[in-house]
């Protein structure tokens, strides 16, 4: 049964005391019982929580009375269970990372033409429209708009790099970008028209937006929408669903992100359940033998049992899995 929310949110205004309102937002997501991340910073908040419902309704109508975020959307998923395993509430000199510095980037007075689902559904099918995805190359590979860049970044912070060495690609073309639920898209399109860039536009609500609207109803999206809690992966095209993920072992086509078995590695990989029991969840040999390998740990495996283990993959021919 779905008698929980999931709530995904943000909003740039100025707050004037980020570390007291850190201290009073915190208790009041623990007085309702929710759960999640939740940034604060002198130019707003950023969070997803999840909680049952009534707890959940109550929170957006306490933030809505409140005049700083009177106006704030709130995108609503329903669940069966939290998404996550604790609450966290901090204070971070940034609601996104991308470390600007004296360049820094304010939404409210500089940010790109925001299109709503159906314009941008239309503009990514012009051919003098060029969609650049604004998240990072492991969202990317889980699922992307048809067509889209990928922009070869582990961090949002390695952007403006990246554009700056690709500009070429982008000149003379009217600019598209999205990511999850809009905010990474209001600095990253703003830095986009500081830096000459003159036609650039938003996915106004981002990803998770456009796959509940009506009309559009996600399409153009291929494979699944990473999100940062415990279910990793949401759908968003309702009429078809393609899958573009591939498994890192073997490259077969696959949806399933574990991270890897060595705590100091902790790479996320697309990775099958049959490939994680067979490579010792290690996307290397060196993380499979690690002393404190998770996956060993949990399965209870002998020293016999993995030796077993990696002598049947010593005789492989795998690419990079061997």
């Amino acid at each position: 049964m779905e008698n929980y929310q999931v709530l995904l949110y943000y909003h740039y205004v100025k707050m004037e005391d980020p570390d007291a309102f850190v201290k009073e937002h915190k208790e009041l997501c623990e007085s309702l019982g929710l759960r999640g991340r939740i940034l604060v910073s002198h130019e707003g908040i950023n969070g997803t929580a999840s909680g049952p419902v009534e707890a959940t309704e109550k929170y957006m109508a306490i933030m809505h009375d409140d005049p700083r975020f009177s106006d704030m959307p709130f995108k609503v998923d329903p669940a069966d269970q939290h998404a996550f395993k604790k609450l966290k509430v901090k204070h971070r000199p940034e609601l996104v990372t991308l470390r600007l510095g004296a360049e820094d980037i304010d939404p409210n007075e500089v940010t790109g033409n925001y299109l709503e689902p159906e314009e941008f559904y239309e503009k990514m099918q012009d051919e003098n429209t060029i969609v650049i995805d604004a998240r990072n190359d492991y969202e990317y590979d889980l699922g992307h708009f048809r067509g889209a860049i990928r922009p070869d970044i582990r961090t949002f912070r390695e952007l403006p790099d990246w554009i700056e060495e690709h500009k070429k690609k982008f000149e003379g073309k009217e600019i598209l970008t999205y990511c999850t639920g809009g905010i990474r898209c209001e600095k990253f399109s703003g830095w986009l028209l500081e830096k000459g860039f003159e036609n650039v536009n938003q996915l106004h609500g981002g990803i998770a937006t456009y796959a509940k609207h009506p009309k559009t109803k996600g399409q153009l999206w291929d494979g699944k929408m990473y999100v940062f809690d415990e279910r990793i992966s949401v759908p968003i095209n309702q009429v078809e669903h393609v899958v573009v993920g591939r498994d890192y072992f073997d490259d077969t086509p696959c949806e399933r992100y574990v991270n890897c078995g060595n705590p100091e590695c902790n790479e996320q990989i697309i990775c099958s359940e049959e490939n994680e029991h067979k490579y010792l969840r290690g996307c290397t040999h060196e993380c499979r033998v690690h002393e404190r390998n998770r996956y060993v740990e949990e399965h209870g495996l002998t020293d016999k049992q993995v030796q077993e283990r990696l002598e049947a993959l010593k005789d492989e021919s795998v690419g990079k899995a061997v």
